[in-house]
């Protein structure tokens, strides 16, 4: 059993001849083909072809041949240079800004045109990479190409169902702002950089929501809900780590969605409500205290009023009532004595 050894590429750039200079080069390789082959065949006019014998009655004089064939030097020369023309037309190319072109020489990795503008290189580099059979290749998946764009691709991903670190089914997506940094990478250590992109994101975002929470979670712990700029960060740098083999760099990653799953979103509300009406009653308990405490004391300090532990234990609870129901109460006023 054989151990192989993945080679892990790396983008070398190359210098490509201006297509503006060789394009008058080419221009005379035709003009010099079509000469050499009209004037071959220009050799071979006369009423007969072929060599003809001229009788010559005249006295002292011999007969001769005349030659009416073409001249198939000139015919060959003129197919040649026509290879050549073909064969020079065939290295001209163009790029765009932020575009490049992976040069590749009978499978040899010759290097990457960056400049944008019109070149012209070696015919003989190929035109398309096929690293898959086109009956092995997936429906709508296209061969390699050696033009690659620089430019910013955004990756919207779908909607994901998947478990929370406390293993509450959720909906989460995300959308990746990515480009090629590494062209020889992203031809030839991966089979379809796009689609790597497209599936390396989806196992980033997977394992991102296993790793935290959604919410409720422990006392300065980050959760999906709370801690987006953080989660955000965290699933960039994985994906720049799953990512760096195809020579992608990761620009932007952050959430688009984040839900719970439908078949628990109305129980997970109920108890968001409910937390709510507990934070809130909480709060109106302590408010409440505190208002009792003062009215106590400031009737203490003031000798507004004596009383006993009953009278103020029942002054205390019409106080809590008060303050803490939900409905406007109405007070009944005692128009006897304190006692009565």
């Amino acid at each position: 059993m054989s151990n192989e050894v993945t080679t892990v590429n790396r983008e070398r750039q190359v210098g490509t001849l201006s297509g503006w200079f060789m394009l008058p080069v080419t221009i005379a390789l035709l003009a010099a083909a079509l000469w050499l082959v009209i004037t071959g065949f220009m050799a071979a006019r006369g009423p007969h072809p072929g060599f003809v014998e001229v009788q010559v009655n005249q006295p002292g004089l011999v007969p001769y041949k005349v030659d009416h064939s073409p001249n198939w030097t000139k015919v060959i020369a003129g197919g040649l240079t026509m290879v050549a023309f073909v064969l020079a037309a065939n290295g001209f190319f163009t790029l765009q800004p932020n575009e490049a072109r992976v040069l590749v020489l009978f499978g040899a990795y010759k290097g990457t045109a960056r400049q944008a503008g019109f070149h012209w290189a070696n015919p003989f580099y190929s035109r398309t990479i096929t690293r898959t059979a086109a009956a092995d290749r997936k429906p709508g998946q296209r061969p390699a190409r050696q033009k690659i764009s620089l430019r910013a691709h955004n990756l919207n991903g779908d909607k994901l169902k998947v478990n929370d670190k406390r293993g509450n089914p959720i909906e989460i997506a995300a959308v990746v702002v990515w480009r090629v940094a590494d062209t020889a990478q992203a031809v030839f250590d991966v089979e379809d950089y796009e689609n790597y992109v497209m599936v390396q994101s989806e196992s980033a975002v997977r394992h991102l929501a296993s790793r935290y929470a959604y919410d409720h979670g422990e006392e300065d712990e980050i959760t999906l809900r709370s801690g987006v700029d953080e989660v955000s960060r965290a699933l960039q740098i994985e994906l720049q780590e799953r990512l760096t083999r195809a020579g992608v760099q990761v620009e932007e990653a952050r959430l688009t969605h984040l839900a719970y799953a439908p078949e628990i979103a109305s129980a997970m509300l109920r108890r968001q409500q409910a937390e709510a009406v507990i934070a809130a009653r909480q709060k109106i308990v302590h408010g409440a205290v505190s208002m009792v405490d003062m009215a106590l004391r400031e009737l203490a300090d003031k000798a507004v009023v004596q009383l006993d532990d009953e009278r103020r234990a029942a002054m205390v609870s019409n106080l809590m009532v008060v303050l803490c129901g939900d409905t406007e109460v109405r007070p009944v006023i005692n128009t006897g004595t304190l006692y009565t």
